[in-house]
């Protein structure tokens, strides 16, 4: 039952969450111990009904990501340019580059290998800055650099993405039952990366001169709910976008 799961999450939670942070490893940690625990390679607390549950979590990861966002101050990020471009290129560089030498010496294609490359070179922001916060290494030398490098690897995630069509003509996947749900599946791959970096650019385009005139007629008649539930549309409304093309 839906009572019972949650029951378990959150035991695993309260148990596991305390033991990472006295141990130094961090609440991040500690929820992936727990996590690992609870799960089928263990305990098997969790079986199929995890994959209901990971709903909720990737809502509650895009949430977190809007957050972030929010954080972010133009001044700071202007100031952080050079070692944006600089360590972060280099370190997405560098990276890909050698997972993909690692997977070409496995005899794997290049394309699968190149694609192996990008995915393997971003790390997951939410969890690295919440680990940065914790130990109070944000405001320190190397915090701002850890977020300039995690800065360049979400902006790069876009050209990835739009590059991904392009090496999958010889890549043979399982999804293709769920292809048919997007906006792009029957189209070629060049295609698709055309369609995908055309949608960030609306997005952007609307982020522009859209959005902001929206919020102030939401703003302007008072409600704080109106407007964090337009907030909130703006969120899944680009996710679902982004997830069709």
């Amino acid at each position: 039952s839906f009572l019972f799961q949650a029951t378990i999450y959150l035991a695993a939670g309260v148990v596991m969450v305390p033991i990472a942070k006295k141990l130094g490893l961090g609440s991040v940690l500690g929820y992936l111990l727990a996590g690992i625990i609870i799960g089928p390679a263990l305990l098997g607390l969790i079986g199929k009904e995890g994959e209901d549950i990971m709903h909720f979590a990737e809502f509650g990861v895009v949430m977190m990501l809007f957050i972030i966002g929010l954080e972010l101050e133009p001044l700071l990020l202007w100031k952080l340019r050079k070692p944006i471009i600089g360590l972060g290129g280099l370190q997405v560089l560098i990276t890909s580059l050698i997972i993909t030498g690692i997977a070409l010496a496995f005899g794997l294609n290049w394309k699968i290998a190149l694609a192996l490359g990008m995915i393997l070179s971003i790390s997951s922001t939410p969890m690295v800055l919440q680990t940065l916060k914790e130990k109070g290494l944000m405001k320190s030398s190397a915090g701002q650099s850890a977020f300039s490098v995690l800065l360049f690897q979400d902006i790069a995630v876009i050209p990835m993405l739009a590059h991904f069509p392009l090496l999958a003509s010889c890549i043979t996947t399982t999804t293709d039952a769920h292809a048919g749900e997007t906006w792009v599946s029957g189209l070629p791959g060049w295609m698709q990366t055309i369609v995908m970096l055309g949608s960030v650019a609306v997005i952007v385009l609307a982020g522009r001169y859209v959005v902001r005139p929206i919020l102030r007629i939401v703003a302007a008649a008072g409600l704080r709910e109106i407007f964090t539930a337009t907030a909130l549309l703006l969120v899944t409304g680009i996710a679902v976008l982004m997830i069709q093309v």
